[in-house]
Formats: C-alpha cells, structure tokens, sequence
C-alpha cells in the first residue's frame, strides 16, 4: 500500500507541476513592437545553421510573401541581395555582421528581419523519411538597434500522414516506400520551408509577428487568427506567390 501511494504521491506531483508550467506562461511582450511600429523591412539572407548549402537562399525566397501579406513594405531581396554583392558581402554570416548604422543607411527600412536555418532537409530511417525546415528570427529596430520580436517556426512534411497501425507491417513498408520516393523526386524541403516562413512571419499568430500599417488589421483591433498552413498542399506560400507580393508591395512608398 505504501508504494501504491507514494506513486499516486508523485503523479499529483507530477501533473502540479505540469499545470502549474502552463498557468505560468504569459503573452507575448510587445511593449516595443508598438512602440517601435515598423513600417518597412528589410530581410537579411538566413544564416545557414544546418548540413544543406541551399537552406539558406531557399528559406529567403519564401520571406517577403508573409510579411508583405501582413502589411509591411519589404525590401525586395534580389535587390538587397545585389547590394550586399557590390560590397563584397556574399556569405549571410558576414552580412548579418553588418552594422546596423550602414543597414539603415544604405537601405533605409525601419526594421531588419535576422533569422537562422536551424534545420533543413530530409531525413531517411527504416521505415520513413521526413522533411523539415526548422527557422528562427528576430526584428531589430534599425533606428535604434532594439530587438522589437523574435520568433521560432517549424514544418514537417510527417505532419499529416496517416502512420495508424490498423495498415499492418507490409502496409507501413509500402507506404515508407512511397514517401520516401516522393521525398527524394519532389523537392519537399523547399515546400517545407514556406509553411516555415509562413507560420513564423504571418501576423495574427500567437507570438508572431503583428500587423503592419497596410493591414486592415494594423492598430487598435485583436487580430483574427490566421489558419494554420498546411504543409504539403500550400499554395499560398510559393516562390511565385513571394516574388508577386514582394512586387505589389514594391511600388508603396514607404
């Protein structure tokens, strides 16, 4: 009985403590977000933390969609990037060193977006592979150096398979085979890294990023929640769609 009772002891201790680890967690401090209120930005190359060389500018490219989504006039990335380029700076490590004087110098954004590729690519075991992009950012107020938000996000294309044991053993090795072909003939890593970029840079997400001045939602109002991206079917995140709202904000004034 003794022992009966010290384990009932420690699961009430142990979901005391889990509870009280929920209650405990607070909003997201904004205080100077808003007071900073960023109206333009600029999107730094991601510092490529992990084993793939192409994380970094495929990450990149999936970027300016969001954020100009959410209401902000980004700096579009090719010209950033050329800019870099005709002062010698190419490796994102060197560029995220910058100073942030010569940052707003020279582009003239309010704010600058840093971010590191924590994870990318695809992984293969026994009987499944997946692809995941893990990014993590902050917004540093260019006018000031303060760091005003920063945020994690990450995708896996397992999110929404179906690994039920009902399938059998052949039915989990057929269907290891299929993702894994899948995985290897489709580049399913960059298709990550948008719903990435997305659940990280959308405003109106929990912790993320707030509405920009050309959102209706800008100020004032509580942001309705944004639907959360599905990973393998997002249409919304591509390289085109990024290149197309890079191009509708281009033309704003800032």
């Amino acid at each position: 009985m003794s022992m009966l009772r010290s384990s009932a002891l420690l699961v009430v201790s142990l979901a005391a403590v889990l509870l009280s680890g929920c209650a405990t967690q607070t909003p997201y401090d904004y205080t100077a977000y808003k007071q900073s209120r960023p109206r333009s930005i600029l999107i730094l190359p991601p510092v490529n933390d992990s084993p793939s060389v192409e994380a970094s500018y495929t990450v990149l490219s999936t970027m300016s969609m969001p954020l100009g989504e959410s209401g902000y006039y980004v700096i579009p990335v090719a010209l950033a990037a050329e800019t870099f380029r005709q002062n010698g700076l190419s490796n994102p490590a060197d560029i995220e060193s910058v100073s942030i004087a010569k940052l707003r110098q020279i582009f003239g954004a309010d704010a600058a977006l840093y971010t590191h590729v924590k994870a990318y690519g695809t992984s293969y075991k026994l009987v499944t592979s997946e692809s995941v992009v893990t990014v993590e950012g902050r917004l540093v107020d260019l006018r000031n150096g303060m760091e005003i938000w920063k945020g994690a996000a990450s995708a896996s294309s397992a999110e929404q398979r179906n690994n039920s044991s009902s399938a059998g053993l052949i039915g989990l090795l057929v269907m290891a085979v299929v993702n894994q072909v899948m995985e290897s003939t489709t580049d399913m890593s960059h298709k990550m890294a948008s719903v990435a970029s997305v659940r990280l840079l959308m405003a109106g997400r929990p912790g993320g990023v707030l509405y920009g001045p050309r959102s209706p939602n800008y100020e004032g109002t509580e942001p309705a929640p944004v639907a959360d991206p599905t990973p393998v079917a997002n249409p919304a995140a591509t390289p085109n769609g990024a290149t197309a709202a890079s191009a509708s904000t281009g033309q704003s004034s800032k």
